[in-house]
């Protein structure tokens, strides 16, 4: 059950990832600091627990939510998170998974990668420039916000409660395929 946990709280952190790069890394350096009986960080990954890269990942954090309420600057932020994002969820997937400790480091580096860069197309590929087109740009800060939201929302979950995130993750890529599957027929 513990390893099936694991799993389940690194699929979360890292499609969190794919909203915001930083919040999860944060999320897990903190508990990982503040908690270690909670959340212990096998090396190299317990330098996400330093209080120098908690300090890095915080302003970070600050930067890109300012980044993503700021008009034409939230284009810019998406194209570099672009990449940024599914390596924040491959490392927090490494970091968080310990269950993968008998499995080879790319296999866990990729599944997060997949993940969080999942998230991240369907964000910036399907819903942004949606809410951009419908609401003249005006709906994007509202977005945003819950976007951050959702990511710490998601982070915090899948360390506490991983059955029900991994759960919520199953159901909404089972959802995802079937909209992917709707929207393909419909334009043949």
């Amino acid at each position: 059950m513990e390893m099936l946990l694991g799993i389940f709280s690194a699929f979360g952190l890292s499609a969190s990832a794919g909203l915001n790069a930083y919040i999860p890394l944060l999320v897990v350096g903190v508990i990982a600091h503040y908690f270690p009986n909670t959340l212990t960080l096998n090396q190299p990954w317990d330098l996400i627990a330093n209080p120098w890269i908690l300090i890095l990942l915080g302003v970070l954090v600050i930067i890109e939510m300012l980044a993503d309420k700021i008009p034409a600057v939230n284009h810019i932020n998406d194209l570099i998170q672009t990449f940024v994002r599914p390596a924040a969820g491959a490392i927090v997937f490494a970091a968080s998974a310990k269950v993968f400790s008998d499995i080879h480091l790319v296999f866990a580096l990729a599944c997060g990668l997949l993940v969080a860069g999942s998230v991240h197309a369907v964000k910036s590929v399907a819903v942004r420039p949606v809410v951009t087109a419908t609401t003249g740009g005006t709906g994007n800060i509202p977005v945003s916000i819950a976007e951050d939201v959702a990511a710490t929302g998601v982070s915090i979950l899948s360390l506490i409660l991983p059955l029900m995130m991994g759960t919520l993750l199953i159901v909404f890529f089972v959802l995802l395929a079937w909209w992917l599957s709707q929207r393909k027929q419909r334009t043949t």
